[in-house]
């Protein structure tokens, strides 16, 4: 199954919900005018896509609207279609692994997806003929590195760990010499998923972060914010407290296959200019792909 396919599949409910909501305020079609916007745009809050990306999107669309004299419905679709894909393509999702090694920090709060996203990155990273060593350091919670483990041998990649409770900056600084040992291209870490004490989460994350800097200064560096999409709104919020302690390069968004609320994505980007670099649309290793915004606005209005 292709990246479109598994895309449309897993954010089938979010599709059935907007699809549905979409066809009624077009069922009753009979021009284009400011009710037809008001609804549209009360479509877009129920959607999680948030009010004030909402009010951005729908006051760009009555412009394009006036601007290109646009009469029919599926004009005002597809116009609508491209507004929100330029909101996803205001920023670049590509990954900057440029150096070897090249390090990926993962950060999130605990129930996101946060190791089973690191499993699946690694995977993939693999799957493109990169060398990948997973650091465990989220030393804290039970069963974490464990977890990591199943996943790193699943990936068939390399996993430096200690004991639970070791200090999480030691890790990293055992997977790095690791990585350079061994000439691996790619330096995955996990880190506590802590957000009740964001003075203590910080201090952690700062820690790593002096370490990563001081023993591979010139390597590429992407942080990493994982989020649940099912949360919605929550996860907006979850990423202005995370930008507060770090500097996030990046989004990995899980569990769209599980909301109706997809257009959380959306408010997300256009909120924080930040861009979502993976997205996770299954259970299994393999899904787990590169944001791509057109498709994922195409598999909002897919047929």
């Amino acid at each position: 199954m292709g990246f479109f396919d598994k895309l449309k599949n897993g954010l089938n409910k979010t599709k059935t919900s907007f699809d549905e909501k979409i066809n009624q305020v077009f069922s009753g079609f009979r021009k284009v005018d400011e009710e037809l916007l008001e609804e549209l745009e009360e479509i877009l809050i129920m959607s999680d896509v948030g009010t004030e990306t909402s009010l951005k999107i729908i006051d760009n669309l009555r412009k394009k609207i006036k601007l290109n004299n646009l009469k029919d419905e599926q004009e005002v679709k597809e116009a609508l279609k491209e507004e929100m894909q330029t909101i996803l393509e205001q920023t670049d999702s590509s990954l900057a692994l440029n150096t070897t090694p090249s390090v990926i920090l993962v950060v999130g709060v605990n129930g996101v997806g946060k190791t089973t996203s690191i499993g699946k990155i690694a995977n993939r990273l693999k799957q493109e003929g990169k060398k990948v060593v997973v650091a465990a350091a989220d030393t804290f919670r039970a069963a974490a590195v464990e977890q990591l483990e199943i996943w790193a041998n699943r990936a068939g990649v390399g996993i430096v760990k200690k004991e639970e409770g070791s200090d999480p900056a030691s890790v990293v600084y055992d997977a790095i010499k690791q990585a350079k040992e061994t000439n691996a291209d790619v330096l995955i870490c996990d880190t506590a998923g802590r957000l009740h004490n964001k003075k203590y989460l910080m201090d952690e994350l700062e820690k790593i972060k002096k370490v990563i800097d001081k023993e591979l200064p010139e390597a590429s560096k992407e942080i990493l914010l994982v989020l649940d999409a099912t949360t919605g709104q929550n996860a907006i919020m979850q990423v202005k407290a995370f930008k507060e302690t770090v500097d996030i390069t990046g989004l990995v968004l899980t569990k769209l296959d599980g909301t109706a609320k997809g257009g959380v994505v959306i408010g997300i980007v256009d909120e924080n200019k930040l861009p979502i670099k993976f997205i996770g649309v299954g259970e299994q290793i393999d899904d787990m792909e590169i944001f791509n915004a057109k498709d994922f606005v195409n598999a909002f209005f897919a047929e």
